[in-house]
This record gives structure tokens, C-alpha cells and sequence, in this order.
């Protein structure tokens, strides 16, 4: 099945969940230290794999699925879907703080993309970023002076869900999995030749 020419997944073996990772949980198939891992969060039969991941520390909302098709094309930084960051900060950053976000921030592993950045209130900004970079979001913060408090993912391209409390999760919808593809497929032919940093916690 394909909707405007990208391939929609529809194989009845298929499932999609959309997780909000609680804060101390290992975004991970299994952990060699026991600690407690995102697949333990929902069903065991299929088995499914986290999309991307979330640093330990880092909550929000992650999908998993046994679709490595759709898998891909959601962490592939060359699809450059993005996603969305509630960041609560140590003080309140400056505008040439948030310009630099805005503009991308120099790493030690290179310049970010530019972000799109938003003041929510008093040291809490909300972020879109395209990139899965290790710890991404928190080192852009801290290179702009800023540690991060708290960090939030609220969104995975058009997939949003505030209703969903920490620690549950449910299962994607027939559309949002469509728009899932959707999007991938749209940000793959805008940015076809970016180049893959490798995997990483964007969080």
C-alpha cells in the first residue's frame, strides 16, 4: 500500500507502540547491569525494538515497533524528521543563547543544525531538532552555558501525545503510522545527501 507513492506498512505482524519513557529507564532491548529497560515497559510478544533512543535521563515519548523498514526511516538522520524537547534549564538563557541554538552550536563532533527554539517560561525552552547526535540536546544546551534540568521529548515528527502519562503507552494509530512514513519519506527527498553521524541518544 502506498499513499502519494510512499510504502505504508500493512502487514498484519506489524505493531507500532508510542512510549513515554519515564526518567531512569534504559532505552534498550536488555541491560548487562539489570537496570530497567523500555521493552520491559510493554508487551513481550512480538518482540520490538526502541526507534532512536533516549538517554537514561531523558523522558518522553519513543516508539517501538518490529518494523525495521519504518525503524529506519524514522532514526535515519537523513530523513530528518524531528523532534520536539520540553528543556528545563539551570537559569534563564539569553537571546544571544537562543540565537546560537537557532543558528547551530559548535561540538567537538561538529556544528549542530540550526534548531528551532521557543521560549515556554522562565528557564524552559522548547527545541526541534532533526540530528541524533549522543546526548544532542543536552550538549547544545550546556554549549551555550546552560545545563539541563529536565528534558522532555513531546513529539516524534507529527506524533504528539500529552495525554499519555509516564511509564504507559499505547499503540500508534493506522494514520499515524501513515503520517510516520509520510514524513520520512517527505524529509528524505529535501535533504537527500546528509550524512549519517552514526547512532546516538539525542537527549
Amino acid at each position: 500500500m502506498a499513499v502519494d507513492g510512499v510504502p505504508v506498512p500493512t502487514a498484519a505482524d506489524l505493531v507500532y507502540y508510542l512510549l513515554n519513557k519515564p526518567d531512569g529507564v534504559i532505552t534498550s532491548a536488555s541491560d548487562p547491569e539489570g537496570r530497567p529497560t523500555v521493552v520491559e515497559l510493554v508487551p513481550d510478544e512480538p518482540r520490538v525494538f526502541p526507534v532512536g533512543r533516549l538517554d537514561m535521563a531523558t523522558e518522553g515519548l519513543l516508539v517501538l515497533t518490529n518494523d525495521g523498514d519504518l525503524a529506519f526511516a524514522l532514526s535515519h538522520p537523513s530523513h530528518g524528521v524531528d523532534k520536539e524537547y520540553l528543556v528545563e534549564l539551570d537559569g534563564e538563557p539569553s537571546p544571544g543563547a537562543l540565537r546560537r541554538l537557532r543558528q547551530g552550536v559548535e561540538l567537538d563532533d561538529g556544528t549542530t543544525a540550526p534548531a528551532k527554539v521557543g521560549v515556554v517560561g522562565p528557564g524552559v525552552i522548547r527545541i526541534v531538532i532533526h540530528e541524533g547526535r549522543n546526548r544532542q540536546v543536552r550538549r547544545m544546551c550546556e554549549a551555550v552555558g546552560h545545563g539541563v534540568r529536565r528534558l522532555v521529548r513531546t513529539r516524534i515528527g507529527p506524533v504528539a501525545d500529552s495525554s499519555l502519562a509516564p511509564g504507559s503507552w499505547r499503540e500508534l494509530t493506522a494514520g499515524e503510522v501513515r503520517s510516520l512514513a509520510v514524513a520520512a519519506h517527505r524529509n528524505e527527498q529535501a535533504d537527500p545527501n546528509q550524512t549519517d553521524p552514526g547512532p546516538g541518544e539525542t537527549g
